[in-house]
């Protein structure tokens, strides 16, 4: 008779099996690091876009933008060219807002504060499909962007196989 015990170790080694499967890896990026979503230095308006262009955004992943009273809003790119504030897709001004970044394309995002967005304090994002990663041999690298932080299920998956085997190598072997 198998003890309870050993029933619950086969039944997560069970589940665990069954998750190799499944990949899932996405990014959360922080918008303007330490500082935060700021309206740049005078010298420095591109700031965020050069950022941006740095960065391999991925369908999945997330964007983050901390800041003291300003806002947020992601808008057209016809809007987004002339800063104009007025028919925004999304508007927050939370002070902590995460955007999912859910399609490919480009993603335009501008302060909607007055004069921000004119000052520099805007950005595209250009998000790739996990498809056109692939096709062109390019590989998402946390190293390539410090401040993306890894939610990697991978890593959760491996600890907890450690986790189990290590427990079920107690009952069978010792």
């Amino acid at each position: 008779m198998i003890s309870s015990t050993m029933q619950m170790s086969l039944f997560l080694m069970t589940i665990l099996s069954s998750l190799q499967f499944l990949s899932v890896s996405s990014f959360e990026y922080q918008i303007g690091g330490n500082e935060g979503w700021v309206v740049p230095p005078a010298n420095d308006t591109g700031i965020y876009n050069d950022w941006a262009s740095e960065n391999r955004f991925q369908v999945g992943d997330t964007v983050r933008f901390r800041y003291r009273k300003d806002s947020v809003m992601e808008v057209s790119v016809e809007d987004y060219k002339k800063c104009n504030s007025s028919h925004p897709n999304f508007f927050s001004n939370t002070g902590n807002d995460v955007v999912h970044l859910n399609r490919s394309g480009s993603f335009y995002f501008m302060s909607g504060v007055s004069g921000h967005c004119e000052k520099g304090q805007r950005m595209i994002v250009k998000v790739v499909s996990s498809d056109q990663e692939n096709d062109s041999g390019g590989e998402k690298s946390a190293a390539a962007s410090p401040s993306a932080l890894v939610l990697s299920f991978g890593v959760f998956k491996a600890v907890l196989t450690q986790l189990v085997m290590s427990h079920v190598a107690s009952y069978v072997f010792f």
